[in-house]
């Protein structure tokens, strides 16, 4: 096997370096909330975003007056993208059913699935309004049936984001919250004196966001891990240079720790990828922060066979994966570990990104080696039931539990059974043993 570097990126020890900062500051920030509430929550928005207005709850009247600034075509690409969202999450859970079924005469079984009862939304929006995050997570959360979805974001430019309010409010937010950063998914998980904890918090965001979902997570469930945006180009000769060079810069702007890696069996295409990156850096409005992803997150990887080229992706398991090549349906039949596939040059990230339908919050740091995406199923559990409705089969299953349980060793829990046998079955059975077996001649 040959699989050659072109373009290395910063070492695993140094990532590990920049992540054990993030930690720490998190872990501060979170017990801050925690002890002082909505007085820390103010002084972190002060200092991180210059903004405390009175209430960073927006009223009714302050949404309505933020969507009027949109016009007419902005407004209706909005409801376009979040209809576009809405329909296939609506298909995905048209396709969850309950189920309830008689495994043997007299046991009935079945589950439910039930929406989480509130959800705490995060929409980025610091560096850029995130405005599509709000039909991702609002408008999803929405179709499931949650009864309580609450969205932050932090202020654009010294004030709310009309866009992005608008998606929160059309998208069924219940309650919008002018906050960014580790004070709103702190706020909103631990609670303020002002702000009711969530069940769940959703929602791509920074670095420092990313880490405090993980944080709290197990007071609160979350979504998945979902930091700096990461994506992979999967080329061969059947695509130009232009065309990977445009797709791993248009996410390497998302933030200066943005990986973007390039899989190629082609020397040639990589070569000209490097130089039509540097092209294109030096025209690009963004390229200050793609730059700077791109020198210390980008990566070039040059294999012989599209068999190692699998591995390796599947290796890095990035969150998206855009292929180009000959064969982009053999990549979908046998990918196993990224966050969501881009299959053939028509498509990219950014219709995933923004309007396609499927959502954008998505695995990242491996983490789609065991999980995919958010999605409809997200906002739902599972929760099974039984129920037992003659006498006959109580007994029966009873005689099973008893002296399986006694085969464990767990007394009061075959009591429990046994009491059904003797009530049941018309069985006494002493205490502290196990229910007689049928005779197998019956």
């Amino acid at each position: 096997m040959t699989i050659e570097y072109l373009k290395t990126a910063k070492s695993e020890a140094e990532r590990a370096e920049d992540d054990a900062k993030v930690r720490a500051a998190v872990e501060a920030t979170l017990s801050d909330i925690e002890s002082r509430g909505d007085v820390a929550v103010r002084e972190l928005s002060e200092k991180f975003d210059k903004y405390s207005p009175d209430s960073f709850r927006l009223s009714q009247g302050e949404i309505d007056a933020l969507i009027a600034e949109l016009t007419p075509r902005e407004l209706e690409d909005i409801k376009f993208a979040q209809q576009q969202v809405r329909d296939f999450a609506q298909a995905q859970r048209d396709s969850m059913l309950d189920i309830e079924v008689e495994t043997m005469p007299g046991v009935i079984l079945g589950h439910k699935n039930i929406p989480v009862q509130s959800v705490g939304c995060y929409v980025p929006g610091g560096k850029f309004p995130m405005v599509a995050s709000a039909h991702m997570s609002v408008a999803t959360a929405s179709v499931a049936g949650v009864p309580r979805i609450i969205a932050a974001t932090p202020p654009w430019q010294g004030k709310p984001n009309p866009a992005v309010i608008a998606a929160m409010h059309l998208g069924g937010a219940h309650e919008i919250y002018v906050l960014g950063g580790i004070q709103a998914v702190g706020a909103m998980a631990i609670g303020t004196e002002t702000i009711d904890p969530v069940h769940m918090l959703v929602g791509p965001g920074n670095a420092f966001v990313a880490e405090a979902k993980r944080q709290l997570f197990g007071r609160v469930g979350i979504d998945l891990f979902a930091g700096p945006t990461e994506t992979m180009v999967i080329a061969d000769e059947t695509v130009d240079a232009e065309m990977c060079a445009t797709d791993l810069l248009g996410q390497a702007e998302h933030g200066y720790n943005s990986p973007a890696v390039l899989l190629t069996n082609s020397r040639k295409l990589a070569e000209e990828t490097l130089t039509e990156i540097e092209r294109i850096l030096k025209i690009l409005p963004t390229a200050d922060t793609a730059s700077k992803s791109w020198e210390d997150y980008g990566e070039v990887i040059l294999c012989d066979t599209y068999d190692e080229m699998l591995q390796v992706a599947d290796d890095v398991a990035s969150e998206h994966v855009q292929v180009m090549t000959d064969r982009d349906d053999w990549f979908l039949d046998n990918m196993t570990c990224y966050g969501a596939l881009f299959l053939g040059p028509r498509t990219n990230v950014a219709n995933g990104d923004k309007v396609i339908g499927t959502n954008h919050t998505l695995p990242t740091k491996k983490a789609g080696r065991y999980t995919g995406g958010l999605w409809v199923g997200k906002f739902l559990k599972t929760h099974s039931y039984q129920k037992v409705t003659t006498d006959e089969a109580a007994a029966e299953i009873g005689a099973y539990g008893s002296r399986l349980c006694m085969l464990e060793g767990f007394v009061g829990h075959a009591e429990q059974c046994n009491l059904r046998v003797r009530r049941y079955g018309g069985v006494n059975v002493p205490y502290g043993e196990g229910a007689p077996a049928r005779d197998a001649a019956e």
